[in-house]
Parts: structure tokens; sequence; C-alpha cells
């Protein structure tokens, strides 16, 4: 790892407390530039966050901070040594834990839980007494004691990624890597995650460095740096971040929807539809000031069920995106109609489906119902089985048990029929990469036949609807993966299908092609007419779709509108209110004892339910002060769909355990 160029480069004086300094960072792959000068300052403790999409340049930032990845100019210093070489690297590696991106790659799939542990625990030197204690507190931390025997390649992917875990902090390191540690896991997993994080944190001293592709968890990092195309855009506490950024976001319902958007696209460059609400970003953070220009802009339509909030991380990063790069991503409308769906009646009916994989049940008497024109969510982790419904619906898949109608045809006779009728855009995207964007088209037409007239008018279609203008000879192998996943969904709609099935169509998108994706899906559900049956684990993004089912372990644990299982869980569990205190590890820890068992730690906040809000607030309070923690703030929040899947499952956990085991929720 020898770095001619930092030899002769003297370091300056850091504070006692820096675990990590970054400065002048450059990382090249032969001619493309993956990380251009980044600078960012780690300090002892805390939890520090990198955020951006796939290709940000977060994973190989990380790799040269754990002294795996050769870097070509710049500065990266750890624990007081500067990482310019192999030596340099092993020197500091004793100190360090890295668990490296994707579910359990770091693991040995033969292996038990316990065995991986145990190999863990030996390469890194974990006396045998100090190893009993440790594993007997990290399978607990994990909820994974009780399948200390069960082979790694059987692990779910939460699981998997806890064993993780507890192998890159067997060794108790000082400082914590962890690449995206959380994506593909369920809601569950990933509190759990961050809860033993915290905990750790509190009692060892130890330092966190975290990458995420998921906004949401912005709100959980100390401090954070947002990533775009291998620059840093932003750094600073989440707070400090946000200020970079003032305004206000009106939420609200106004009809003709699609006529709203066009009004308040007139004035505001965030607009986002979420099922039958509007999202806008406004740049004065006024909140009646806020209200009045949406009012504005909506001219003779008026917004119901307004709420003014101050702005989430993604807001902030998008207008930092647009500040940054002058994207002109901006979506007009969809072009003339070439099909039109009639809205009346099922476009899919999905009827006790099971689905065994010899002795595992992995889809089990999942039953729903999608009309057509609307927007249909299943949520749930990896391996919930998703994409086993989705498979069976559209004939790749015999089911075990159940009944399926999809578009008017029976799925388990009438294949060829259903296919016809379908669309259906894989996690793979299903694109021939060595092809351009306009051959990958043409391609997709002559396989439903489509005479050359036909073919014209369906192409001009595609390349207006998906944005593809200017790309149409670029081989899809070097399109950037919005665009990519863009030109998927062209040739998904192609034949112009009834139906649409999307498997998990957004992973690794930045947040305004994410945007731009649903805006898309949003017009085609509202204007053509078609009926889209949609799976994702981005809890947020699923804010997006008119109903939902949450999937867990193959079963439906919960259906309907977004807005309808918030309601639901606030009636069952409450409100939830967000508590600002000065010692946010140990205020959750006294929280907990005094009966919130739901609360959870995000960042330097602590998020409580409260069945009745005067006397609970109150009761946490008081529970607080009396253990010398100091209470700054307490506000109410909106539930998230992660609160919902969380409930559920947690709920589904205590009824599965013995009458004297079982936990209050909140």
């Amino acid at each position: 790892m020898h770095l001619s160029s930092t030899q002769s480069l003297v370091l300056s004086p850091q504070p006692s407390d820096t675990i990590v300094t970054v400065s002048g960072f450059v990382k090249r792959y032969k001619k493309h530039l993956a990380v251009q000068g980044v600078d960012l300052t780690v300090r002892k403790g805390e939890i520090y966050g990198l955020i951006g999409p796939d290709g940000s340049g977060k994973s190989s930032l990380m790799k040269a901070i754990a002294g795996v990845l050769t870097y070509d100019e710049g500065i990266v210093e750890v624990f007081g040594t500067l990482v310019d070489s192999e030596r340099a690297a092993e020197r500091i590696k004793p100190k360090i834990g890295f668990l490296p991106q994707g579910l359990g790659l770091n693991l040995y799939p033969e292996l038990s839980i316990e065995e991986n542990i145990d190999f863990f625990a030996d390469l890194r030197l974990v006396p045998d007494d100090q190893l009993v204690q440790r594993k007997a507190r990290l399978l607990a931390m994990t909820r994974l004691d009780k399948f200390r025997d069960r082979a790694m390649k059987h692990l779910s992917g939460g699981m998997k990624q806890k064993l993780g875990l507890v192998c890159t902090l067997i060794h108790e390191p000082e400082l914590a890597i962890f690449d995206e540690p959380t994506t593909g896991v369920d809601p569950v997993s990933r509190r759990d995650f961050w809860a033993i994080l915290a905990e750790l944190i509190q009692e060892k001293g130890m330092t966190a460095l975290v990458s995420t592709a998921y906004m949401d968890e912005a709100e959980r990092f100390h401090r954070l740096s947002f990533l775009s195309n291998g620059k840093v855009l932003a750094s600073g506490t989440p707070a400090e971040v946000r200020a970079l950024v003032p305004g206000s976001v009106v939420t609200f319902e106004a009809t003709p929807q699609l006529e709203a958007i066009a009004q308040l696209r007139k004035s505001f460059k965030q607009v986002e539809s979420l099922g039958s609400s509007l999202h806008v970003f406004t740049d004065t953070a006024d909140r009646s000031i806020a209200r009045r220009q949406i009012e504005a802009a909506l001219g003779d339509l008026t917004p119901t069920a307004v709420r003014v909030d101050e702005p989430e991380l993604e807001d902030v990063f998008v207008a930092l995106l647009l500040r940054e790069t002058e994207r002109k991503d901006r979506f007009g409308g969809l072009p003339a109609r070439t099909v039109a769906h009639n809205r009346d009646g099922l476009a899919i009916e999905a009827d006790g489906l099971i689905r065994d994989f010899g002795t595992f049940r992995a889809v089990d008497h999942v039953s729903f119902q999608v009309k057509q024109g609307e927007i249909f969510g299943l949520l749930g982790a990896n391996g919930a089985g998703k994409t086993t419904v989705l498979k069976m619906l559209n004939g790749i898949l015999v089911p075990t048990g159940g009944t399926g109608l999809v578009a008017g045809a029976d799925m388990r006779t009438a294949a060829r029929s259903i296919k016809e009728r379908i669309g259906y855009m894989s996690q793979a995207f299903s694109l021939y990469l060595d092809l351009t964007v306009e051959e990958n088209i043409r391609l997709f037409g002559g396989i439903y036949g489509f005479n050359q007239r036909a073919m014209a008018e369906r192409y001009e279609w595609i390349v207006t609807m998906a944005g593809l203008s200017g790309y149409e000879s670029s081989l899809t192998s070097r399109l950037p993966m919005g665009v990519r996943q863009r030109l998927a969904l062209g040739c998904a709609l192609v034949h112009g299908p009834r139906v649409l099935f999307l498997d998990e169509p957004t992973s690794g998108v930045d947040p305004i092609g994410r945007r731009r994706f649903w805006e898309m899906l949003t017009r085609l559900a509202r204007e053509e007419g078609v009926a889209i049956l949609i799976t994702t684990h981005h809890m947020s993004e699923a804010e997006h779709c008119d109903k939902l089912a949450l999937l867990y372990a193959g079963r439906i644990v919960a259906e309907g509108s977004p807005a309808d299982l918030k309601r639901q869980v606030e009636q069952e569990a409450g409100k939830l209110f967000e508590v600002v205190a000065d010692q946010p590890a140990k205020a959750l820890v006294y929280v907990q004892q005094a009966g919130f068992r739901g609360a959870a730690l995000f960042g330097t906040k602590l998020h409580v339910f409260c069945r009745d809000p005067v006397r609970d607030k109150a009761c946490a309070c008081r529970a607080l002060e009396e253990s010398g923690v100091r209470v700054m703030s307490v506000s109410e929040r909106p539930l998230s769909l992660e609160d919902v899947f969380v409930y559920h499952v947690m709920a589904l956990e205590q009824a599965e355990q013995p009458a004297g085991r079982q936990v209050v929720a909140g």
C-alpha cells in the first residue's frame, strides 16, 4: 500500500479524541474516479454515518480506513497512524472490526453460528475465558442464542447480518466499520442492530463508522456526510446539515392529484406524491407562509388534511443534489396514450397461496386483491416471501396450494395468456448489458411480435415516458443506475400490459432517481389504468402505495392503506413521541425500566409510544429526571411504516412466547 504522494506530508496535530482523519482522499479504478477529495474526521465514542446511493464512494472510503484498500492521493490517519503501507495497515487492524457489504459475505456457510463466532475469535486471539462471556452476551443481545447450532446458510437475512455483527465485535474493537449493515434486513433486525450499537458505544466506549443507502437512518447518526458521485455534499450533525437548506415540508391532499402536481411544479422543485397525499418542500421555515405558498400555487384547487413539518434529511439531500448537479430531471407527463386499460374489476386476485420448498414453507396462505389502476405494495425483508408470491402470480412458479387470477387469467392453467397481459421487472433488471438502449427496447418489442409501424410508435412512447432521450445509442452497461432502471421499466411496458410486476426495482438508486421512478409509476396507474404490484424492503418508499400487505415469514401480518395501518397501530399502541435528553443511551435504559418496552434510540434522540400521552409523558419524564437525565424537549412525531411493521412483528413474537415471559410493547 505504498503511496509516494503521501510520504512528504506532515500531519497536523489532531484533538486527543480523534480516531479517524481523512483529508483530500482520492481513489481511482483505472480511468474511473470513484472518490475525489473527501475530508472527514471521526471522534471517539460517536456513530459517524456515510450516506449515499450505490456508486457514491462509501465502500472505497471505508475499505481504505479499514486498511484493506490502497488509495491514490490524500491522507488516511487511523489511531494516529498514517495508513500509507501494508505495514501501517497491519498496526491498526487489531483495533478495528470490519463488516463488509452484503448479507453474510464475511461468514462461512457450512459452519454453525457458534462455529463462525469461535473461528473469528481464534483469528482475533480472544482468550477462552473472555470468549465465553462475550459470546453469551452478544448472542443474547442479537437473539441468536437459541440457534447456536444452525448452519449459517440456513439463516434469514437479518440473522446473517446479526451473526456478522457478533463476529465483527467479538474482539471488542475500538473502531467498528459497518458497510451498509442494514440493507435487505427486516425492520426488527434493523432496530436490533442500532440498539446493540448504542449499548456497546455507551458501555465500551467504542466508535462506529456506518454507511447506509437508507435516508431514514440518517437521524440515527451523531454526525454524518452525504456522498454523491465520489464527493461530499454536506457534513455535520443532522441538525447542522438540515440548517444548510432551511425550509418546510407541507403534506396534504388535493384532487385531481395529477392536476395539482402540474400546478405545484411551476413553483416548487420537490413535489412528490405519496399515495393520496402530496409532499412538497418549500424554501421557507415559516410554517404559516409555507402553507400560504401551497394554497397560492394550487389556484382553484383546495388542499385538505394539511400538515406542515420540518424537512426530513432526504428532502435536504435531494435539495443539495439539485443544487450541486443542477439536474432538471423533471417529468412533465406521459406522452399520448397508446394503451389505456379499463379500470373496472380486479387485476389480481390471490387466494390462499402456498409455496413449499421441501419442508420449508416460503409462502403461507397469502390472500389479497389489486384493482386496475391501483399501486399495491408487498412490504417485507429479504426472505419474507415477496419474490416467491410474484413468481407464482406471473406463472414462473407453480403454487403448492391456493389459487390466483391475473388480468382475468388463471395462473395455474393460463401461463401464456398471463405473460401477454403482464410486464415483469425483476431484481436483476432483465436487460442485455451489451446492447444499446434502442436495441434493448426493439428486442423486447420483437419478442411480442410488433410490426415496424407499431414498434416505431411504441419506441417513441417509451423513450419519452422513461426520459431516455439522448441515451438511445448508449450501451446499457454504461448507463447510470437510475437510467438503467427506467430502461428496464420501459422494456417491461413495451407491449402495453394491464398488470405490472416490479421486484425491488429501486435498490441502489439515488433519491432523485427513486422519486422520478415513483412519479412514473403513479402516472402509469392514474393515467393508463395499469395495476402495479411492487415489492420493496424500503419502508419509507412504501408510502407511495395505495394499499400495502406486510409480509413476515411468508404470512401477511397487516393489510390496508398506509394511513389505515398507522391509525390501527396508534389505536393499539398510542402516539409516538420523540424525547431529546442529555444522556440518550442512559435515558433508553431508564425509560424501558419504567415500562416503555417499545422505546428505541434514534441517534441522539429517543422514540417512545404513549397510550395515554399526558400521563405517559409525565411518567417517562419523571423517571428520567429522577435518574439524573435532563430532558430538553418532548414532541409528538407521526408514525412511519417502519414503526407499523416493527409493532406487528413484535406483537407476533410476544404472542408466541410463554405467557409468563410476555412484555409490554409501550
